[in-house]
Parts: structure tokens; sequence; C-alpha cells
């Protein structure tokens, strides 16, 4: 079952998270589908949680002051997440209307919000994305981590791993200084190849 889990592992690309974004923000704009769970999917995004962390989230494991969420329960128990300002900005903006204990209360505002799967499977269609799961915005946060050049280690903490391993995952996507080296020359040597001002090359002493 791991290996089928492994090989259903969608990272979304810088463009193809642009096209999410637009869709989140036309369903939103043209009240297509309701804020809460149109927040819920921005906080999926952008904090690379689990589904049932966000999902079940209560007022008091919002944390303003010191940024983060206190998780009192988690797949691997008790844990901090730091929140960036665009979460933050999520969480304030829910803040001004809080009716209930639960960040995203169901309507009678006892329970926390359940119905995610009809709206979330019209958001990533209208997205062009139909296989695309919830899940797979944990996947992408941790991707576009490594691609800007965040150690594995720092991504582990951020997604709340316990075991190294289960964040190596994601290694074939982490920056390769000796790929960008030779990246940095080549250019350099193209672009003098075709008469273009570079900067002055500086003699190395043997």
């Amino acid at each position: 079952m791991g290996y089928r889990e492994h090989m259903r592992e969608r990272f979304l690309s810088e463009s193809e998270l642009a096209k999410l974004g637009d869709a989140l923000t036309t369903a939103e704009q043209t009240g297509a589908e309701s804020s809460a769970v149109i927040a819920v999917l921005r906080l999926l995004t952008l904090t690379g949680c689990r589904v049932s962390e966000i999902r079940t989230l209560h007022w008091t494991e919002v944390d303003f002051e010191r940024a983060c969420l206190r998780l009192r329960d988690s797949k691997t128990g008790p844990k901090v997440v730091p929140l960036n300002t665009p979460a933050l900005e999520v969480l304030a903006r829910l803040a001004e209307r809080r009716r209930s204990e639960w960040v995203f209360p169901a309507r009678d505002g006892k329970r926390p919000i359940w119905a995610l799967a009809s709206a979330w499977n019209r958001i990533r269609r209208s997205a062009g994305f139909p296989d695309l799961r919830m899940h797979d915005l944990r996947h992408s946060f941790a991707s576009v981590g490594a691609c800007s050049g965040q150690s594995l280690l720092v991504i582990g903490a951020l997604l709340g791993h316990r075991l190294a391993a289960t964040t190596q995952r994601y290694a074939h996507l982490s920056a390769d200084p000796i790929k960008s080296a030779s990246e940095a020359i080549g250019s350099r040597i193209a672009a003098a190849m075709k008469g273009e001002k570079i900067a002055d090359v500086v003699a190395i002493n043997r």
C-alpha cells in the first residue's frame, strides 16, 4: 500500500498553483462555494497541514501573537505549526466573524465543517486538475520548499514528520548545487559565444 501511495504523489508546479489560486478566487467572488471552504483550502495550501488538522482546528489552537498553530493532537501527536503571513491573513479575516469554538464550524456551529469533498471536486475540476487530492496540497507545500532550496530537515519539521525517511521522498526536488553551478557556467559560456557582454573574468592563481 505504501508503494501505491508513493506512486500517487502529485506536486503542483508554480503555474498550476496559479490556476488553483484563480479557481479559488473565482469560486469565492461568485459565491459558488462557501467562504469557509475556500479558507480551508487556502490554509491547506499555505501551511502543508493535513486535512484533519485544519478541518478540526479550534480557535484556542491559533496563536496570533507568536504566529503559529498549537495543535493539541495530530497524526504524530501535539505539534506547533509556524504560520506565514498569508496564512495569518486568512485566519485574521475569519476571526473577525468568529461564531464558534471551531475555526471552521458546520452550519449549526457545534461541530467542525465536514462537507468538503463535493466543493473540492468542483474547484479542482475548475482549475483543470480532475485527479488532484486535497492531500496533494501538502505534497505541493513540501515540493515548493525543496525546489526553493530548503533543507529536508526544515521541510520535515514544517510537516511534522517524525522520521527523516518520510521527508526523503522530496530529495529529488531539492536544489542541486552542482547542477546550479553547471547552469551558471553554461549560461556565461553561451553568452560569450554569442558575443554578449559578461562580467570580467578573474584569473585564478596557480
